[in-house]
């Protein structure tokens, strides 16, 4: 793929990261003013769900900030930001069910969770190096070509490990959107009426994860572009 032309398809996948983001806000905010009709608040929500799939072990947590919400697998708790936690919306309600959805995947031990937790420690590392080991490698071409060359070959495959992450968590973070839809029907937590708000919500913050897929990508793209012309 031509440079000019890989800085296009990345700049169109960060307009579309924007994009995805607004619309998350913008869901969020308009569906937490609107009030569930059973009262009941995110963290309450949780606690249905949880205990209706036999996870009354996994405490549930006050945290600060605003959609910080998550499942920690390693010490079972499920955290939820100060939007959520105590709110009665109809998105509170839904973000928090999103998350025990991460929990019950956890407890039944659904694969493409499993692989993603198995590789965060490699991901983190990859994150890392990754632009490190590519740019270094770029410059050591012209000096010395064969080690600029592997540095160079190593920082893409580091950066292929951060897509691939990426494209595990899709599967993953859908899956919680359905089980969270699923179970908010099954324990009467909304009704027919919010059905359609809370799809929006967790519709808007799945496309997140595939803006991040196409970023990743783009930037791949870029990368291997610009090393074509040297």
């Amino acid at each position: 793929m031509p440079y000019n032309v890989s800085v296009i398809f990345l700049f169109a996948a960060i307009i579309i990261t924007m994009i995805a983001q607004a619309k998350v806000n913008s869901n969020f905010r308009r569906y937490s003013k609107v009030r569930n009709n059973k009262g009941i608040t995110g963290a309450e929500a949780a606690r249905t769900v949880l205990d209706a799939n036999g996870l009354n072990d996994v405490r549930i947590e006050k945290i600060n900030g605003n959609l910080t919400d998550h499942y920690d697998p390693r010490k079972r708790v499920l955290r939820l930001s100060q939007s959520v936690y105590g709110v009665n919306s109809v998105a509170a309600v839904s973000v928090a069910c999103h998350e025990a959805g991460h929990a019950i995947q956890h407890a039944t031990s659904y694969a493409p969770l499993k692989i993603r937790n198995s590789i965060v420690p490699i991901v983190n590392i990859a994150s890392s190096l990754s632009w490190i080991l590519i740019i270094v490698g770029i410059g050591l071409l012209y000096t010395n070509y064969y080690m600029g060359d592997l540095l160079f070959n190593i920082g893409v495959i580091a950066f292929v490990t951060v897509i691939a992450f990426h494209a595990i968590t899709l599967p993953v973070e859908f899956d919680a959107s359905r089980r969270a839809l699923k179970q908010m029907e099954m324990q009467n937590i909304i009704d027919e009426e919010e059905d359609r708000g809370a799809k929006k919500v967790l519709g808007a913050a799945a496309m997140t994860y595939v803006a991040s897929l196409t970023v990743a990508i783009a930037n791949l793209l870029r990368i291997l572009a610009l090393r074509g012309r040297d």
